[in-house]
């Protein structure tokens, strides 16, 4: 059955004579998962209160501040990174020791001219979740996001540098996570991360990045939070709580020269893997944050799934196609160096009166155009606690997902030896690939950026379509009985 597509997609797919394939579909949410939505239910703006403000307790949280001695008891970085391992370990005690917490902790040298000048300490504090299905457990997913900050001086270990929303917030999203998803079971690791060093240019998740690669994680998705606390300074305009970016790179990090061409001829500039990741989490806030949208397949007995979405408001990820802000960097890009899928998730718009300012109240011009007091610094009282909440249920719903899914398919290709008008992909199953695992063909128009429509594939492990394979792109995710489906995989051309 072909199903309307909106009207620009129908007149561009009929051109191709696309309704000639009738099961292709336009792309519906998936049906929640019960357990997934009472555990994002659970998410408490009261708890991300409470983790941030702790945090914002240790006054100045400046990685250099490791190697500091005369800090006041229960100040600086090395104090905020062992109650983040004490939290993890609380939150492990809770679900019957089911996380294995970690300190990564080495010693970043000193080198000239940069914002590290002597040998540091850094720590990075992880914990893991073990996947349950011992063929499925080496898939890892995992969020992050960092707990030191800065002032205006990046050098200043001492005077406040709260870091309430940069990026206390963000750390909060990583505990909220591991609080409610501990006291479930996936197949595939997830991963809960608070890393260090993010202000003095990347060095904790770089080095986390790296151990990743060293120890050969097979780690399908990277979700950074930064600066996700949704700015509450009043007579500010702009701000829209029911949105957060996501930004994506579109060419990966560590992209050859000869790749790069290749991403050229085939126009799949943006169809990188961590694109295809934040097409994903869109995909997920469909199922999750919508509960009016049109699904797949009907509600639960007694309208379980219905019952527990009214609970959760709108909120929606807005997809920005680059890799990051102007001027600014973030932890996913380590992830992306090292060639893994990685995003960020920021507010929709930032205050830069809140972020690395030393605090204090100067005189200056208001966003009127008036004269008067501007408080800088960034404050508690600045942050949404609903907003961040909602941010932590994204992420927590967008991990639960991928460690419930089957993982990606692997060796994607779409066949190219013969100049015809059709499409013909293969593909391989995912390592460890349940029994049911079936599979999705997702089609877009070349300039659309979402996926349109879908068409199934059932167990079979290559599909034959009359649509040309240069009029529209085309990738191929996996899906458990249950309906959690993977990120996409574009196709590689392949003569055969």
């Amino acid at each position: 059955m072909t199903n309307k597509v909106h009207t620009a997609s129908v007149l561009f797919l009929a051109a191709f004579a696309i309704a000639a394939a009738p099961a292709q579909q336009t792309l519906l949410a998936a049906p929640p998962d019960p357990a997934i939505a009472q555990a994002l239910a659970q998410i408490s703006p009261d708890k991300v209160h409470d983790d941030i403000a702790k945090l914002v307790t240790f006054n100045n949280r400046s990685t250099l501040s490791s190697m500091d001695t005369d800090l006041p008891p229960g100040t600086g970085v090395t104090a905020a990174a062992d109650w983040i391992f004490a939290e993890f370990t609380r939150i492990s005690d809770a679900c019957g020791d089911c996380l294995e917490v970690h300190r990564d902790d080495f010693i970043e040298p000193g080198t000239p001219k940069t914002r590290i000048l002597k040998d540091t300490r850094i720590q990075n504090i992880y914990a893991v979740l073990k996947g349950t299905d011992p063929a499925q457990a080496a898939r890892r997913v995992l969020v992050t996001g960092h707990y030191d900050s800065r002032n205006t001086d990046t050098f200043n270990t001492h005077d406040p540098a709260p870091g309430a929303n940069d990026d206390a917030s963000g750390v909060a999203v990583s505990l909220e996570s591991a609080r409610v998803l501990s006291k479930l079971k996936f197949p595939a690791t997830i991963v809960f991360v608070a890393v260090a060093g993010e202000e003095q240019g990347l060095n904790g998740s770089r080095h986390l990045a790296k151990l990743a690669k060293a120890e050969g994680w097979d780690l399908e998705a990277v979700l950074n939070n930064d600066i996700v606390g949704g700015d509450t300074t009043p007579g500010q305009t702009g701000q829209d709580k029911n949105a957060v970016r996501v930004f994506s790179e579109g060419v990966p990090g560590p992209t050859t020269v000869d790749q790069l061409r290749m991403i050229e001829t085939l126009g799949s500039e943006s169809d990188s893997p961590s694109r295809e990741l934040a097409r994903a989490i869109l995909d997920v806030d469909r199922t999750y944050f919508h509960p009016t949208a049109t699904r797949s397949t009907p509600a639960g007995p007694n309208g379980i799934h219905n019952d527990l979405m009214r609970q959760l408001p709108a909120f929606h990820p807005v997809l920005i196609f680059r890799r990051d802000r102007f001027l600014r960097g973030g932890d996913h890009t380590s992830f992306n160096a090292e060639g893994f899928a990685a995003v960020r998730f920021t507010e929709w718009q930032e205050n830069f009166d809140h972020q690395h300012q030393t605090p204090r109240t100067e005189t200056g011009a208001l966003q009127d155009g008036t004269q008067g007091p501007i408080e800088y610094g960034d404050f508690l009282k600045y942050v949404d606690f609903n907003y961040v909440a909602n941010v932590a249920r994204l992420n927590a719903a967008a991990l639960a997902t991928f460690a419930s899914a089957p993982g990606e398919p692997q060796n994607v290709h779409v066949l190219t030896k013969a100049l015809d008008n059709n499409t013909e992909l293969t593909w391989q199953p995912p390592a460890g690939a349940p029994a049911g695992t079936t599979y999705e063909v997702l089609m877009r128009p070349t300039d659309a950026p979402n996926w349109t429509s879908f068409q199934s594939a059932g167990s079979a492990l290559t599909i034959k379509l009359p649509i040309s394979k240069d009029n529209i792109i085309f990738a191929v995710r996996s899906s458990d009985a249950a309906g959690h489906k993977s990120p996409a995989v574009y196709p590689s051309p392949q003569m055969r």
